[in-house]
């Protein structure tokens, strides 16, 4: 069910793009600590900086009651956040009521245990992080391991109805060789691939401009052994999508790199501690928790209205060998995967 009276306010940008797709951050907090989202030794937030779910509900609505059609919970893993799906279930509740769609992208590790309650909430299809099947790969990218608790979670979700995309960070070197196998695995249990750029976010400890693998070249490698047939699929983000004759299944290609898809952007992100960032590429930012402390619902309405003059028109990441620190010092896992 699609929302049916226009919102009396949408977001609208300074370059015209409507903003209509909110990601929120529930949890910096992850269970895993992969190698191109996090340190090692991370130090998490305080839970007192942390938004309550009541804020966070009363920030989803307004972007609701001003356009925003689809809402995507990331974290972190979203699934470590205690009393999680109390939060899913109140913003389900707005789904056919302003709001269109609420998804989730989380590393499958809790799936299992909430991929029932996902659906009961409405959720009808999730983004699962997964970069590779081999355990040993997978214990050493994660520097944790428990894939085997991923691919139980993945289970239980599609026996729950789920539809899910399986997200895979294409890296040179380390998982470059899983590409195809990976495809075929997913195509073959029906559900989608979407390759993704390494973005230079946050000190990690990798060397990045080794393991980034441009996916215009790798597009144009697949191309040669499978026919790729572009699909004009929209799901609110910015992947780009082909049909592969041969799997039968949908690929997907996050080009932050090679190609700039900001001209379309239709996305902000809200961190677990209520800063709005317009631009994952970008730290321009716009504090909505204290707005709603200090002003209520006025103040965030006008907070958002400063939102989308701040809004940039595209990010600057770029890949050099010779920068020393990442082109946005804050890690993915701040911003929200």
């Amino acid at each position: 069910m699609t929302s049916s009276l226009p919102p009396a306010r949408p977001l609208i940008d300074r370059y015209g793009r409507h903003i209509s797709y909110l990601r929120i951050s529930v949890t910096d907090r992850c269970d895993f600590r992969c190698v191109y989202c996090m340190a090692e030794d991370m130090t998490f937030l305080p839970k007192r900086e942390v938004l309550s779910f009541e804020e966070i509900e009363s920030i989803a609505g307004a972007f609701i009651d001003r356009g925003a059609t689809r809402i995507r919970l990331t974290g972190g893993e979203p699934l470590v956040r205690r009393d999680i799906m109390d939060l899913v279930r109140t913003l389900g509740s707005r789904i056919g009521q302003g709001l269109d769609e609420l998804t989730l992208t989380t590393n499958g590790s809790q799936l299992a245990k909430h991929a029932a309650g996902l659906a009961e909430a409405g959720v009808k299809r999730i983004n699962v992080s997964l970069d590779t099947l081999d355990e040993a790969r997978f214990a050493a990218i994660t520097r944790r391991g428990r894939l085997g608790d991923v691919l139980a979670g993945i289970a239980a979700a599609q026996a729950e109805g789920l539809a899910i995309k399986i997200n895979m960070v294409a890296m040179a070197g380390v998982n470059d060789d899983e590409i195809e196998p990976m495809m075929a695995w997913a195509h073959g249990r029906d559900m989608g691939l979407t390759l993704i750029e390494g973005m230079p976010l946050g000190e990690v400890g990798i060397d990045r401009v080794d393991s980034y693998l441009p996916l215009r070249q790798l597009h144009d490698q697949l191309a040669r052994r499978y026919t790729l047939e572009k699909l004009d699929k929209k799901t609110g983000g910015p992947a780009r999508y082909v049909h592969v004759a041969e799997t039968g299944g949908v690929l997907g290609f996050i080009t932050p790199m090679s190609h700039n898809f900001c001209e379309s952007c239709n996305r902000v992100r809200l961190t677990a501690t209520g800063q709005l960032f317009m631009c994952l590429g970008q730290d321009d930012q716009v504090n909505l928790r204290d707005a709603l402390r200090d002003g209520g619902g006025p103040a965030l309405d006008a907070a958002l209205d400063q939102a989308m003059l701040l809004k940039p028109k595209g990010h600057d990441f770029v890949l050099d060998r010779s920068m020393t620190t990442p082109a946005v010092t804050r890690h993915m896992s701040v911003t929200g995967g």
